[in-house]
């Protein structure tokens, strides 16, 4: 197939483009090079990029429809990512995530392309799934800040404020994003379901749970907490871990979020519709165990417990990766340890 890659210079896009190539198939790069996530190139790209390049915005309509030209799909990694640094934040994530994916679902129906594989998030789903003895399953709301303040980190049980148990979330879950990257990822998702419905295409959203691996932008507020870890480490500092380190997450390595994109853009996917795939390894671990260990592979200094807390953030998110392996055949196959091993010492960008 001839794909247009939407951020195809950035962290995962790049890596994605590889293992397309890899595969045979044609690549097109479409890529801003915000400074949030590039730094200046002295040759006016990244040197790892060794496919057509084209620097535009995603938001220009003109610029789209070039970048379209003999395309068969289009796979669509271009985005703000992040929490969001403030309310000062919210125009520019509408912008780029919102209506740059609108103006790209515009200009495939006008050149008559129907295949689109979105890069969605896990935080659409805010918090987890949860088990209350009582009650069964339950959605606990945002946590007060007030509980924040006196280290009273786990939710509760909305409905008699009892402890809970954490499970794997399903793709069928309640969505209820909780801060300004998680909206605009949601919005992407119904922007593209609502363009399936009206051209008959295929969209197939992959929730991407947390992502690390060589190429990670360092030293930015935007970037994910792998690379605020690593960035501190490269600096001699320690990491310095919110809350008590508790918060379960799954992290994933690059090339298995790669390998997710491969198999969802050669996929037969439901003409009409959205379908929604948790791309995931369905082995958590806890984000103090991350960084202990990503602390120990670059040789220290160890991570600090501080206790301090960002209101959006979730406590737990785990997902089942059952749907992703039994329709995609798509399984992740780097192992943790492995992973933390080879990026302590992978090269970041900026």
């Amino acid at each position: 197939m001839r794909i247009l890659l939407t951020g195809g210079a950035g962290f995962i896009g790049s890596h994605i483009a590889d293992a397309l190539a890899a595969r045979g198939h044609e690549v097109r790069l479409l890529d801003l090079l915000l400074p949030a996530a590039h730094p200046a190139y002295p040759h006016g790209q990244p040197d790892y990029v060794h496919h057509e390049l084209i620097v535009g915005d995603v938001r220009d309509p003109s610029t789209v429809d070039s970048a379209l030209r003999e395309t068969d799909a289009v796979c669509h990694q271009a985005a703000m990512v992040g929490l969001g640094v403030d309310a000062q934040d919210l125009p520019l994530y509408a912008s780029h995530n919102d209506f740059g994916t609108a103006v790209l679902l515009a200009a495939m129906d006008r050149a008559g392309i129907s295949r689109l594989v979105l890069a969605s998030s896990m935080v659409v789903y805010g918090e987890g799934r949860y088990l209350c003895t009582e009650h069964g399953i339950v959605q606990p709301g945002p946590r007060a800040e007030s509980d924040l303040l006196n280290g009273e980190f786990e939710p509760r049980c909305p409905m008699c404020h009892s402890p809970l148990s954490a499970g794997q979330v399903p793709e069928d879950a309640p969505l209820d994003p909780r801060n300004t990257y998680a909206a605009s990822k949601l919005a992407q998702e119904h922007f593209g379901a609502s363009w399936a419905r009206v051209t008959g295409g295929s969209v197939i959203a992959l929730r991407y749970h947390n992502v690390y691996g060589p190429r990670m932008p360092s030293n930015t507020p935007y970037a994910g907490v792998a690379s605020i870890f690593r960035s501190a480490l490269q600096r001699r500092e320690a990491p310095r871990v919110f809350e008590d380190g508790g918060q379960r997450r799954d992290f994933v390595h690059v090339s298995d979020i790669a390998a997710a994109n491969v198999a969802a853009l050669e996929y037969d996917a439901a003409a009409g519709e959205l379908t929604a795939y948790n791309i995931s390894s369905g082995h958590p671990h806890t984000v103090g165990d991350m960084a202990a260990s990503l602390a120990a592979a670059y040789g220290g200094p160890a991570p600090v417990i501080t206790g301090d807390y960002r209101l959006g953030d979730v406590r737990h998110i785990v997902a089942s990766p059952e749907r992703a392996r039994l329709e995609l055949k798509f399984t992740a196959s780097v192992d943790f340890a492995d992973g933390m091993k080879e990026f302590a010492h992978a090269p970041l960008r900026g």
